[in-house]
């Protein structure tokens, strides 16, 4: 099991520097591929994806507003100055209109998702429909936060490494304490084995790389204009790893309620999609938001 893994583990980071290097409609891809991915690894666990075939109308929904989604949001990205948008003292921001094509996309979705709620009622329940729109916004809209980084800052396929520094950075920190030294559980319900020693120890990881990693992109990569600075940058390492580990154990939580082991069997040794980018989920919007605030202010 471990080498099984670390194999896949070595794999999915290549799959990442190669997604992120090419950028554009490749990532925009990608992403919407692992979307529909994983609102699906949720609709079965929550119940609202079934084998009954009268009941498929919130799957398929989705799923094309997934599609939708991804395209809205490439060609927000692709068509409109985002990424030359400058402002005085070499400070950059992301245009506004971004955040309209998120607030337009989900404000769509939700509408689109009440149509099917009462046009098709009454096939479905209305918690089956609120837990399909809330799987529609954990994992496809959060997820677009990885791909707005990447496309909507100057410096993008340099800060978007951000998000999965305090995701899969802090908890191999995290792992790692707790190992050494990790005494005292932290949420024994949920994750016997994460312990409080663990968690402080991905925090201050997190923090250290984030400041190593704002220190050499600005050194080498010429990012010294664009980048958040080293003290800004340790802040939002620390930030983003407790929300990442929010995100960790919430998909544990899930996981619980509803009395399954893994999401899926996609990835050899982590399970499904929703078991390897639970973090990274949550982490996305938080870098995407401390980014925006920090290179404004």
């Amino acid at each position: 099991m471990f080498w099984t893994r670390l194999g896949s583990g070595i794999l999915l980071v290549a799959a990442a520097v190669i997604l992120i290097t090419a950028g554009g409609p490749v990532l925009a891809a990608a992403l919407c591929l692992i979307s529909v991915t994983a609102y699906r690894e949720l609709g079965r666990a929550v119940g609202f994806i079934t084998e009954d075939k009268k009941k498929r109308a919130l799957e398929y929904t989705g799923i094309t507003l997934i599609i939708l989604y991804y395209i809205w949001i490439y060609f927000s990205t692709a068509l409109f100055p985002s990424r030359l948008s400058a402002a005085d003292a070499g400070q950059f921001y992301v245009g506004a209109y971004i955040y309209r094509a998120l607030a337009f996309g989900m404000a769509a979705a939700f509408l689109v998702f009440l149509f099917v709620y009462v046009f098709r009622f009454p096939v479905y329940h209305g918690r089956e429909v609120m837990a399909a729109c809330f799987s529609f916004l954990y994992a496809p809209v959060m997820l677009s936060f990885l791909y707005l980084t990447r496309e909507g800052f100057l410096m993008g396929k340099y800060l978007v490494w951000y998000i999965f520094l305090c995701s899969w950075g802090s908890d191999t920190c995290a792992y790692a304490v707790g190992v050494l030294i990790g005494k005292h559980k932290m949420t024994p319900k949920l994750s016997p084995k994460k312990s409080i020693e663990g968690a402080v120890g991905g925090v201050a990881g997190a923090a250290l790389l984030f400041a190593l990693y704002a220190f050499l992109t600005e050194r080498y990569c010429g990012v010294s204009q664009h980048g958040i600075g080293i003290g800004a940058a340790a802040a939002l390492g620390a930030a983003g790893a407790l929300v990442s580990m929010v995100g960790d154990l919430a998909a544990s939580a899930f996981k619980r309620d509803y009395g399954i082991k893994d999401y899926g069997k996609l990835i050899p040794g982590h399970g499904g999609i929703m078991d390897r980018f639970d973090s990274v989920i949550v982490a996305a919007p938080l870098i995407f938001i401390g980014l925006s605030l920090i290179m404004i202010g």
